[in-house]
């Protein structure tokens, strides 16, 4: 059953409530350390995420490169998430990109309803908003469009939006580029873990087999920030993360036991470490618990494209080399659809015991 438009949070937010529904409401746990996302950010006390230039990661001087390599490793042991600038994809094209999707948003409704996805068959892709699912009730304050964008011959091009025009264009030249950014991410990953460039790599499944999902979120104004979360607490389960926004602060890190919210860094993409990269790595590469906080004043809008393993066809794992006496596995061995499964249940009997 497509979502009725009434339950769309856009037009929830734009017909002038005042007072959010129950049904996003989040529980009193989960609010820990919601605050006013403008004056989080400008707190300059306590962690902050960590920045990595990628300018010298591809070196001609060794010692150079290895130099980034280590800020890389640092980052990923540590944080497992951090703004990277020098990246290699240009500013135009990602203001391109912020462009042809906050453009797709500000579509009436009735057009964005056209690209609706269908949760309850399986149709995954297209313009949605979380349905109450039987854990928790709860919903959370955003809409979002999600799909398909790399390889190129497996996207299903009749969901994508048509206007505007070019956003095809755009965001087919973005998801090209950012595959080669995953490529050289992942290689320094592997040599930092003392394996050869291309390991990880074919790990998660090479050229042909890793898939790149592009999920818009749209968080619209809140009149209660305070009691609404935009995305619930979660770890990413893909192998790498890799989010533009548009400037507005809400990403939250759970870090050494507190709640950290991510200063905007002007020109970066950030990355997220993802489930899978943390198995391979036998928990050396951390996968951290964030959130996304929402606010009355601004529009908050992000590009989060997920770098997945094939659902069935490999086996995730710590590899051998990361497996030691003194360092056993932390995790079993299951197919990436397995993993998501598990984690699935796993929350589905959380909710249960609370």
């Amino acid at each position: 059953m497509v979502t009725s438009v009434e339950t769309r949070v856009q037009s929830l937010a734009s017909s002038g409530i005042q007072s959010i529904p129950k049904q996003y409401i989040r529980s009193q746990d989960e609010l820990t350390n919601v605050g006013d996302v403008f004056e989080e950010e400008k707190n300059e006390e306590g962690p902050l995420v960590p920045t990595i230039d990628l300018k010298e990661i591809e070196s001609d001087d060794k010692e150079v490169r290895e130099r980034c390599r280590l800020e890389l490793k640092k980052a990923a042991m540590e944080w497992g998430v951090m703004s990277l600038v020098n990246h290699g994809i240009s500013e135009e094209l990602m203001d391109r990109v912020r462009e042809v999707g906050q453009r797709f948003f500000e579509l009436p409704v009735e057009e964005k309803e056209k690209h609706a996805n269908d949760q309850g068959s399986g149709m995954i892709q297209g313009y949605g908003s979380k349905l109450a699912n039987n854990d928790s009730g709860l919903l959370e304050w955003e809409d979002y469009f999600f799909h398909l964008v790399f390889p190129e011959e497996k996207r299903d091009l009749s969901i994508w939006p048509k206007t505007p025009s070019d956003y095809t264009e755009v965001t087919s030249e973005y998801a090209r580029q950012l595959r080669g950014l995953a490529t050289k991410i992942l290689s320094a990953l592997s040599l930092c873990l003392g394996l050869e460039e291309g390991r990880l790599e074919k790990e998660v499944g090479g050229l042909e087999e890793l898939i790149l999902q592009m999920k818009i979120n749209y968080y619209p104004k809140c009149p209660q920030p305070e009691l609404a979360l935009g995305v619930e607490a979660h770890t990413d389960v893909s192998a790498l993360t890799f989010i533009l926004h548009n400037m507005v602060p809400g990403l939250q890190l759970f870090y050494q036991g507190k709640w950290v919210t991510a200063k905007c860094v002007p020109n970066s993409i950030i990355m997220h470490i993802g489930d899978t990269i943390e198995i391979l790595s036998n928990g050396k590469f951390k996968s951290i618990l964030h959130r996304g906080l929402v606010n009355k004043e601004k529009v908050r809008i992000s590009w989060a494209v997920f770098c997945e393993p094939p659902k069935d066809k490999i086996i995730l794992k710590p590899l051998p080399e990361t497996v030691s006496e003194t360092e056993p596995p932390l995790f079993p061995p299951r197919t990436f659809g397995q993993h998501i499964e598990h984690k699935l249940f796993k929350k589905a009997q959380d909710a249960l015991s609370n």
